[in-house]
C-alpha cells in the first residue's frame, strides 16, 4: 500500500501546484472552458494518464466546468500518487 502524507508534506507538495487546493484528504481542481465540447475534450485527454498511473481521478463534468479530485482511496488520504497525477493533469490543455 502506498504511504500517506504527513500535513507538512501535503503543503509543502500542494505548494508547487497553482490552481489545486487541499480540502480534508482531497486534492482539488476545477478548470473552465468555453463550452461543453472542450470540456469533455479534456476529461478524455485525462484517460491515458491515470490508466497509465493506475490512479484515477474523481470527475464531475458541469456543462464547460470539470472539477478534478485527487485521493488514494485504498491509502485513505493523499499520497505521492495523487500529487504526481495532478501534475500530469496540469500540463494538459
Amino acid at each position: 500500500m502506498t504511504q500517506l502524507l504527513t500535513e507538512e508534506e501535503i503543503q509543502q507538495k500542494a505548494s508547487h501546484l497553482p490552481n489545486w487546493t487541499v480540502e480534508a484528504l482531497t486534492l482539488k481542481c476545477t478548470r473552465k472552458f468555453k463550452d461543453f465540447i472542450q470540456a469533455i475534450e479534456f476529461v478524455n485527454k485525462l484517460v491515458e494518464p491515470a490508466e497509465s498511473a493506475q490512479h484515477h481521478p474523481d470527475i464531475e463534468i458541469s456543462y464547460n466546468k470539470v472539477n478534478i479530485s485527487l485521493t488514494t482511496h485504498d491509502a485513505g488520504g493523499l499520497t505521492q500518487k495523487d500529487f504526481d497525477l495532478a501534475k500530469v493533469i496540469s500540463e494538459i490543455n
